[in-house]
């Protein structure tokens, strides 16, 4: 192999690798890429190989994590099928960016020693906080998620958060790419493994501590129909679908449930029509409920923006039978909105492309509010997460401190039937997972298609509470109690910001060695 090559091909291969790390492959080992990353960082000969050894490794990352990203395409495969590549390659390549960045300002700034890894870890983490929040922020796959969400190690994530997680992933990482070092490269691996023990051994206790179930735990059913996406375009079985999620709300049980959970854009339609009164659906769903129970869906409704606007929201609503047919009794709308996919940057430019096409609701929606608790009588305090929310770190812990209430549960509906069958809902149930454990609240989550859950506390699926992709059915099962107030619910992200100020530690300055590099 040529060297030209052989630089393009090991970066490539170091994110490729720690890419499969994650979930659903799980292959641990591969946490080595981000080391292999470092090396080849570190031993760059200038800025500029620096940013693309960073880069190319993020290509691979992110080609491997976001290969996803080619089923919403395949909705519309005729006109859109086009795309799909295109948008696979720019996003890898844009989110890629960010890694190149680390990796050039390591390569100005950082110093000599067995210490210099710590500027690596830091920016590398640094810049993955950045991913999660320029602009609207795109957390997807962070390097402390590659635990599996429930196993000892994700347990972490209720003391320092997934950004958190994410730094001593990476500071474990990189480690054993010192261990020729002399004595301080022993030392750091020795610490490495020290602190793998140790977030084995405290997520070990961590799980240990299980408190009893509650007594008087409402019970909950969550629907999955299993519908796919391309259906809900199709008005010839919109009758269809009503009735497959009428059918299960109403499906006989040994107990019967308290609060029926329907997914994100369960019915094809907005809620101002298929709820209003006297239409056939409102009736039939009213049907499907009995006297007390309680009904969650998600679903797109108009409503009054800024001067009176009209405008669509992507909704969460809880409503309930009442002599009438149904009433609302509570709304949630959604506030971190999917780009190209709930609202369309440079509307203009994107009308031109086709891409515009892909929102199915006119211009888009309209962001909501900042999320926090919902209150409804009767009911636990709830917070609501609609899909892509639930990506983001510290949502559930910003609403419980702007109304000074801690909500007892986390409900989030998503529409994974976008993912098609494959790695993207395997993936996006893990990330989800995390919120549960950072705030130590259950969750219940429901998708038309899978992958629908009930998530305890610790992040892990109760066992038997879940349904797999492509399954028709339902979860009925007690809601999992919440824990004590976690120290990330407490501290938020300030342990992360004090490890990310021991990082400065590598970067003592050492003018010969940058003298001979540049």
């Amino acid at each position: 192999m040529k060297a030209g090559r052989a630089k393009a091909v090991l970066p490539l291969l170091a994110g490729v690798v720690a890419a499969l790390a994650q979930p659903p492959w799980g292959f641990l080992p591969g946490l080595l890429g981000y080391g292999l990353m470092f090396a080849l960082v570190d031993n760059a000969v200038s800025v500029r190989s620096a940013f693309f050894r960073g880069w190319i490794s993020g290509v691979g990352y992110f080609v491997v994590s976001l290969w996803w990203l080619y089923e919403p395409f395949q909705v519309d495969a005729q006109a859109q099928g086009w795309m799909a590549p295109i948008a696979v390659a720019v996003m890898a390549g844009g989110m890629a960016l960010f890694w190149g960045a680390a990796a050039t300002v390591y390569r100005r700034f950082a110093g000599a020693g067995v210490w210099r890894a710590l500027p690596f870890v830091g920016l590398l983490a640094g810049v993955e906080w950045l991913r999660g929040h320029i602009l609207t922020g795109f957390p997807w796959d962070l390097p402390g998620e590659t635990w599996r969400a429930g196993s000892a190690p994700s347990q972490m994530a209720a003391v320092v958060g997934a950004y958190g997680l994410t730094w001593i992933t990476l500071a474990i990482a990189c480690a054993p790419w010192l261990v020729r070092e002399g004595r301080e490269g022993k030392i750091a691996v020795t610490l490495a493994v020290l602190s793998v023990a140790g977030l084995y051994a405290f997520g070990a206790a961590r799980l240990n501590d299980v408190p009893p179930p509650r007594p008087n735990a409402p019970w909950i059913r969550i629907v999955q129909a299993d519908v796919n996406q391309k259906s809900k375009y199709d008005q010839q079985i919109f009758g269809d679908i009503v009735r497959r999620y009428v059918s299960l709300t109403a499906r006989a049980a040994p107990r019967r449930p308290d609060i029926v959970i329907w997914p994100e854009g369960a019915i094809p339609a907005a809620m101002d029509d298929y709820l209003a009164p006297r239409t056939w659906t409102q009736v039939a769903i009213a049907g499907a409920l009995q006297p007390g129970q309680t009904l969650i869906l998600g679903g797109y409704r108009y409503g009054s923006g800024r001067g009176g606007k009209d405008v669509i929201f992507n909704s969460l609503a809880v409503v309930r039978p009442t002599i009438e047919g149904l009433g609302v009794v509570g709304v949630y709308d959604k506030f971190r909105l999917v780009p190209f996919g709930e609202f369309i940057p440079f509307d203009a430019l994107a009308a031109r492309l086709g891409i515009k096409q892909m929102v199915h609701v006119g211009d888009g929606f309209t962001a909501g509010p900042h999320p926090r608790p919902l209150r409804v009588t009767g009911l636990p305090l709830m917070q609501p997460l609609i899909c892509y929310e639930s990506l983001f770190s510290g949502f559930t812990r910003d609403g419980a401190r702007a109304v000074g209430a801690r909500a007892e549960w986390i409900v989030n509906i998503s529409n994974d039937a976008w993912f098609g069958t494959g790695s993207g809902p395997m993936q996006h149930l893990n990330i989800a997972s995390y919120r549960a454990i950072e705030e130590g609240l259950p969750m219940v989550r429901a998708t038309p298609t899978g992958l629908s859950a009930m998530i305890d506390a610790d992040g892990r699926i109760v066992p038997g509470e879940q349904l797999g992709e492509g399954a028709f059915g339902v979860i009925d099962a007690p809601l999992p109690p919440a824990l004590k107030r976690t120290p990330f619910d407490r501290w938020g992200d300030w342990p992360f910001a004090a490890m990310l100020l021991m990082s400065l530690a590598g970067f003592a300055p050492d003018a010969r060695r940058r003298a001979q590099r540049n």
